[in-house]
């Protein structure tokens, strides 16, 4: 079976790529199955060694990823030479934290106690659409690193990124079948993934819906899971904030990717008593937006990725919402969508309270610091969220009162390849990234020694 990979700013072809089914799924589980042993086997040194050339081999490619990217998924240009960049990095970052992944010694009576960090086994991941290249990396350079070996499966919509990564990662050196890479749909191969008792964990990012059914479907094999799902952030701004600064920006922290993004701030919470005053300075900030073909140079976002994403988002606005204001886009062809900007009516809005997955954002007023804590907790999601006040003090209140995982003060950064990234609630399980990710990809082994 084949699928056409469509460039989502043109809806023209760019590629036909062959999918695997169940029985190629099960056959490459098997295969890394087998590498593991050898694997595993391979000295901290050594491995890290070999990451640091599949990360300079990715570093050589560069342009050759952000161009596939840009034709693939949309993105600006500029964004996806970050992203492929950022595999580099974290493929970087995990090769030197390899050799300093320690165990512990225990003082118990009787003799000594230690702890080994154990690999374990074969890593299924599966990887979104908005943000391919980066997400992938997430997964597989610390599984990689703690020594498992990893099956990853790219969304239908955008596989050539991580193709290209897997033909890399040959290049590099990395033994045969400790990384493959399946395109296929989800329902097979993700499905094979889940079922297969020789995969030892499943990392995915995507949807709470389909979350919730992997989560379900590894409990057969007892699977171990880290799952980065939905996200409905918040973008809490105080009266005593820079005004100014938090109404330009506040657009790059929801339409980035389109809105395509599980960290969009997608809900704007402006205090009463500055509500106007930001308003009028979000207008033109929204006008500001370069929306145009994401392969220039110039442009800040890109179109959706699919037809049907544009349907899905257009409904949200069907539904009769309050557009106060909009950017530009162009006509087509492309899946283009204008920034949007809508009045919040009833908090219990199906716009205010669901994932859009797309440029528009709701704003609502609040009146004091407590009612902006109780709306922004006010969702099933806890992802991600900014907050702007001068005041730190109330800063570090408000952060430490929102549910979510992954904050930001008078900014909107919400992930680094050095720090943990989750969420709360139906957010997801576990964290990725940081210091600590190889924890999750390894058993703690406890071994006593007795001296007496």
């Amino acid at each position: 079976m084949t699928y056409d990979v469509i460039n989502p700013a043109t809806e023209q072809v760019v590629q036909t790529i062959e999918m695997n089914d169940a029985e190629s799924a099960n056959a490459a589980v098997q295969r890394a199955a087998a590498a593991f042993e050898s694997w595993r086997t391979v000295s901290p040194a050594d491995r890290a060694r070999l990451l640091r050339r599949f990360a300079d081999a990715v570093d050589s490619d560069i342009e050759n990823l952000a161009d596939l990217e840009v034709k693939e998924a949309g993105h600006t240009i500029t964004n996806a030479r970050g992203e492929a960049e950022n595999v580099r990095d974290v493929l970087h970052y995990f090769a030197g934290a390899v050799e300093r992944h320690l165990g512990d010694q225990i003082p118990v009576e009787g003799g000594i106690d230690v702890t080994f960090h154990e690999p374990l086994g074969v890593v299924g991941i599966i990887v979104p659409w908005n943000f391919p290249m980066p997400i992938a990396g997430w997964g597989f350079a610390p599984a990689l690193a703690a020594g498992n070996t990893v099956v990853l499966k790219p969304a239908e919509l955008t596989p050539l990124t991580a193709v290209r990564i897997g033909e890399l990662a040959r290049e590099a050196g990395l033994p045969p079948d400790v990384l493959q890479v399946l395109p296929g749909k989800g329902s097979i191969v993700g499905q094979a993934f889940t079922d297969h008792p020789r995969v030892a964990k499943i990392v995915f990012t995507g949807s709470s819906a389909v979350g919730k059914k992997i989560l379900a479907g590894s409990a057969d094999t007892m699977k171990r899971t880290t799952l980065e799902l939905g996200g409905k952030s918040a973008n809490v701004i105080f009266h005593d904030a820079d005004i100014e600064q938090a109404a330009a920006t506040a657009p790059y922290g929801v339409f980035d990717n389109a809105g395509q993004d599980c960290c969009a701030r997608s809900r704007l919470l402006v205090q009463r008593s500055v509500f106007d005053e930001f308003m009028e300075l979000l207008e033109p900030a929204i006008a500001g937006v370069r929306v145009c073909d994401p392969a220039d140079e110039k442009s800040e976002m890109g179109p959706l990725i699919s037809a049907e994403q544009h349907r899905v988002v257009s409904s949200f606005l069907d539904d009769g919402a309050d557009v106060a204001f909009t950017g530009s886009a162009p006509n087509g062809p492309g899946y283009w969508f204008a920034p949007t900007v809508v009045i919040a009516g009833s908090p219990n809005d199906r716009i205010v309270t669901d994932e859009i997955f797309g440029p528009v954002v709701t704003v609502l007023p609040f009146d004091d610091e407590a009612d902006a804590i109780r709306i922004a907790n006010d969702s099933i999601y806890g992802l991600s969220g900014s907050i702007w006040t001068e005041n730190v003090r109330r800063g570090l209140r408000v952060a430490r009162a929102i549910d979510s995982g992954a904050l930001s003060l008078n900014s909107h950064a919400a992930v680094r390849y050095n720090t943990p990234f989750g969420g709360f609630k139906q957010s997801g399980i576990g964290r990725e990234l940081g210091p600590h990710a190889l924890d999750s990809f390894t058993e703690t082994k406890n071994l006593f020694i007795a001296t007496t």
